[in-house]
């Protein structure tokens, strides 16, 4: 159902939680009291910003895009429950994200509670990470590698397509990092993994996409 957005007289529009300019806590601390007013407004803000990036961290978790939208939907109606007791110590980003998560698992996902990682993603036998888990050489974002950047919008779709078929850790982290703009300090919260961790899989989802992206380019 499409929604009129008619903001309340003086109330800031939400922007998106990437924009860390000044003034950006006090804007998500005036978004959550308005929500806890019921200001209906408010949750149609949110819901703008963040629907679509719900939907991609869910299918993450899920193959399935029908329970994709079960998950986020079910998700909305918690922060709606839970919004009285958000202590505001984590972003409301985090907060709302953690919640898709822990419905997605709910929902029975196969995945567990605590992300799967597999020996084969966290092995540093290539040389790239050191034995504690460190970077030797740090990864390149996958869009640095696009010969032509105007071809980069032609490659999206294909992106998407390689992300879908990564390893749940991997997808997970690189959806997180390079698609949705969370820090890896925010990744290893809402996915509760190391930072090690963090980095071995992430390093590992972008070699497989600058890989597919480098195949396509040649082609």
């Amino acid at each position: 159902m499409e929604h009129e957005v008619v903001r309340r007289e003086g109330a800031p529009a939400y922007r998106d939680p990437q924009d860390d300019g000044p003034g950006h806590r006090d804007d998500e601390h005036e978004l959550v009291d308005r929500l806890r007013a019921s200001d209906e407004a408010a949750f149609v803000e949110l819901v703008q910003v963040h629907h679509a990036a719900m939907i991609r961290l869910a299918l993450t978790r899920v193959r399935s895009r029908a329970v994709a939208e079960e998950v986020v939907q079910e998700a909305w109606l918690g922060l709606l429950r839970g919004i009285e007791t958000f202590e505001q110590r984590a972003s409301l980003r985090t907060w709302l994200f953690r919640i898709v998560l822990n419905r997605a698992i709910s929902a029975g996902v196969r995945e567990r509670t605590h992300l799967p990682v597999g020996d084969d993603e966290l092995e540093h036998r290539d040389g790239r990470f050191s034995r504690d888990g460190w970077w030797v050489t740090p990864p390149a974002h996958w869009a640095d590698e696009v010969v032509d950047r105007v071809a980069a919008p032609v490659l999206a779709e294909r992106v998407h397509e390689v992300i879908a078929e990564l390893p749940p850790g991997q997808r997970a982290v690189v959806s997180l990092r390079d698609v949705e703009g969370l820090s890896g300090a925010e990744v290893c919260e809402l996915l509760d993994i190391t930072e090690g961790n963090q980095r071995v899989l992430l390093h590992r989802a972008r070699t497989t996409i600058r890989a597919a992206l480098e195949k396509e380019i040649a082609l």
